[in-house]
């Protein structure tokens, strides 16, 4: 049997009723030696890869939908499509499957998908009965009729052959003619059996039925028996509302006469389907199948079609960006774009990526620079939509565009700091969409999804741009509402510290917070050139929990990295002093600002980050020492007093090994015949003084056990200053202890 070739998408259902797009590629029927038989076989058009290999099996219910489609399973819950670009290669190898399993191919279905339990009494239907005879179409006969269709829902074989009837003897218009005659009459009774006829109609889930019931001359007849479900006392008004209510507005004229009859279609099907039909009960869910395919395979035709006029496309972008149109005008348009993005996510991957790629190309980017920065709110809501589904899409398209806007424009027009603005003026009380952007915001920043190339690296580059043009930006709320008091030197909160303001603060810590977790060298160099982190603890002192929790999250991030650059930061900022007065402010109550205080320090004495260990126990410790409900602050000052030990016997033992070595350059002069009397009186004095810091030190060897650590090789390496850490033995540590009790305190919080 020759090869056919024709393109086609495949598709699969997956198991949230949806049909994934598996590639696009051009199919044959050949045989196949692995399989044994006549198989289906799709290639993909990029490659040559194999998207599809399926045997032709004489016992598949293959279903021929809409002229291009061929839908089969191969499995349980294993649906396959094939949609052709071209009814003829459609029809071709559906003419070879039908060759295979010996089928006349005018049918639209090979095979009647038959159940276990229905198997026996299948193989006693006599061959002569192909369909189930129908009832005179009157109204004398719609009671017969209604009862007829609700009995073959449980019997696919049955619900096969009633299709089968109602296609071929055009039942379907005829009943809708008694409808008219019904409504005329205001015959309830049989509006109400013809409720029930047409919905039984619905879920017997055949392509061929829904495409006469979905015509522009029968749909709205249809939606009209629908309106009359009796277990309703009045009917809905379902036509009223699809013929005065919703409008359909187009925003340019759209020319293309079946383009317009598809989107009215589809608009209507799917309103069929949401809001008329009843929600399908468990046993009811496999019945509108059918349906959702119908509604999905329109999307994407539409989509299509829309994408393929480049003009219409064209002319919405020129008059979105255009100063002369009116406000409504731009209204209009802008949710035209909002409303096709949103449509082009029940797309597939593959067409979704042509789809942005033709928006870019139409100038969508730019488009919505200008629109985002309006006053319009309703427009500025539609573009954060219309943004959202472009860094969803491809965050790197959107940096992209970002870094080519000319660097000679105000900083203040930038796509990014037109976002970071309409996130930081966001006049909802609960900041609503300030939150959508700064999630957009985090995904623009956030490095996983940056590519690396030979030639460039879009991190680098990007966030060098970020930090140089928009960080500022960012940062702008922060630092001016923790700037200097103008009565005082110190730093103080200068808002108002209401709600709405301290929840954009906390937006903003957030995306701080995630840059020091991910950008380490820009963030960093930020923070310490702008001392941002004094004045990100100024907001400890909120009488929002929210926010002080905001702000300590924060330093915990950069404590949490171990980084000795930010240690010493901290530690020359004097940067604990705020937590501690927070904690000590807290009192008694054990709340979650407590929790994650002690966590903190906790956090610091778990991990021995030595420089911050000495620096709390030096300066704070009390402060802290009446704490005794948790044991974290006297492991602080255990591990202080270890180190000390250490750093002492370390000395010690430079000590002995710097005298030792003495000691070894004295023997060797002692070799020679000419010592005199004062080189042994020193050798025996070096000799007694290595005796004495020995025992010493094996003394304090028992008592502690000894760990090496790098801090010492500060030590070593001066070996010129042999009294550099001479520790202060116990009368030393008394008398420093008297001076510090003599001196004044200048955190009067901490002097308590």
């Amino acid at each position: 049997m020759s090869d056919t070739r024709r393109r086609v998408k495949v598709y699969t259902l997956n198991e949230d009723r949806q049909w994934d797009d598996r590639g696009t590629g051009h199919v044959s029927s050949t045989f196949v030696e692995r399989l044994k038989g006549i198989s289906l076989l799709v290639r993909a058009e990029s490659d040559g890869s194999l998207l599809l290999e399926s045997k032709i099996s004489p016992n598949t219910a293959y279903q021929k939908q809409q002229d291009t489609l061929i839908v089969w399973s191969e499995a349980d819950n294993y649906d396959l499509a094939l949609s052709f670009q071209e009814k003829a290669g459609c029809d071709e190898i559906w003419e070879k499957i039908c060759q295979v399993q010996g089928k006349d191919p005018a049918v639209d279905i090979t095979q009647d998908p038959i159940d276990e339990s229905e198997e026996e009494r299948f193989e006693e239907i006599p061959e002569t009965s192909h369909l189930v005879e129908l009832p005179p179409c009157e109204l004398s006969r719609l009671e017969e009729i209604a009862d007829l269709v609700t009995s073959v829902l449980s019997s696919p074989i049955r619900r096969e052959k009633l299709a089968l009837a109602l296609v071929s003897e055009g039942y379907i218009k005829k009943l809708l003619g008694l409808f008219r005659v019904c409504e005329d009459l205001d015959n309830r009774e049989g509006l109400h059996h013809l409720y029930e006829i047409v919905r039984g109609v619905l879920f017997l889930n055949k392509a061929a039925l829904f495409e006469v019931m979905f015509s522009d001359d029968c749909i709205m007849d249809v939606v009209g028996c629908l309106e009359y479900d009796p277990a309703l006392v009045q009917p809905k008004r379902h036509r009223e509302f699809l013929t005065k209510t919703a409008k359909f507005k187009e925003v340019i004229p759209i020319t293309d006469s079946e383009l317009r009859q598809k989107i009215h279609q589809t608009y209507r099907v799917q309103y069929i389907q949401d809001i008329i039909l009843p929600t399908p009960s468990v046993f009811e869910e496999n019945f509108l199948s059918t349906l959702t395919s119908f509604i999905f395979f329109n999307k994407v035709e539409i989509v299509s079609m829309l994408q393929e006029d480049e003009k219409f496309l064209t002319e919405v972008f020129a008059q979105l960006t255009d100063e002369a149109t009116e406000d409504s005008k731009r209204r209009e348009l802008v949710n035209f774009v909002k409303e096709f993005c949103a449509f082009s996510q029940t797309l597939q991957p593959q067409n979704r990526d042509a789809f942005f790629k033709t928006l870019a190309n139409l100038g969508i980017l730019p488009a919505l620079e200008i629109v985002m920065g309006m006053d319009d709110l309703q427009v500025r809501a539609a573009a954060t939509d219309i943004f959202s589904y472009l860094v969803e899409f491809s965050p790197s398209m959107v940096r992209e565009f970002v870094m080519q806007e000319p660097q000679q424009t105000d900083d203040d027009v930038l796509l990014i700091n037109v976002v970071i603005k309409q996130m930081i003026c966001d006049s909802d009380p609960e900041l609503g969409g300030a939150v959508q952007l700064m999630g957009l915001l985090r995904t623009l920043i956030d490095p996983e999804n940056m590519l690396a190339s030979t030639n460039k690296t879009e991190k680098t580059e990007f966030l060098s741009f970020f930090y140089k043009y928009c960080m500022h930006v960012l940062t702008a709320p922060l630092l001016a509402n923790t700037a200097h008091d103008k009565n005082s030197k110190v730093l103080s909160l200068l808002c108002l510290d209401n709600f709405q303001t301290a929840q954009l603060l906390a937006l903003i810590l957030e995306l701080l917070t995630f840059c020091v977790e991910h950008h380490t060298y820009h963030i960093k160099t930020y923070i310490m050139n702008k001392d941002l982190l004094r004045r990100v603890l100024v907001l400890m002192n909120s009488k929002h929990t929210f926010l002080a929790l905001c702000a300590l999250r924060f330093k915990r991030r950069i404590i949490g990295l171990k980084d000795e650059y930010y240690n010493r930061y901290i530690i020359k900022g004097n940067l604990f002093e705020p937590v501690i007065n927070a904690l000590l402010d807290n009192g008694t109550r054990y709340n979650l600002l407590n929790s994650a205080i002690i966590e903190l320090f906790e956090f610091i004495k778990v991990e021995d980050i030595k420089s911050l260990i000495a620096h709390i126990v030096d300066n704070f410790y009390k402060a802290l020492e009446s704490i005794e409900y948790v044991q974290t602050f006297k492991g602080l000052k255990g591990r202080y007093e270890q180190e000390k030990d250490r750093q002492s016997q370390r000395l010690n033992r430079y000590r002995r090994d710097a005298r030792s070595l003495d000691e070894d350059e004295l023997l060797w002069f002692n070799d020679d015949d000419d010592d005199d009397d004062g080189e042994t009186v020193e050798k025996s004095r070096l000799e007694d003084d290595f005796t004495d810091n020995y025992g010493k030190y094996m003394e304090a060897k028992k008592g502690k056990r000894l760990y090496p650590t790098h801090h010492f090789i500060v030590f070593l390496s001066q070996t010129a200053l042999v009294g550099l850490v001479d520790y202060p033995d116990d009368e030393d540590e008394e008398e420093e202890d008297d001076e510090e009790e003599q001196s004044p305190r200048k955190r009067p919080r901490l002097s308590s």
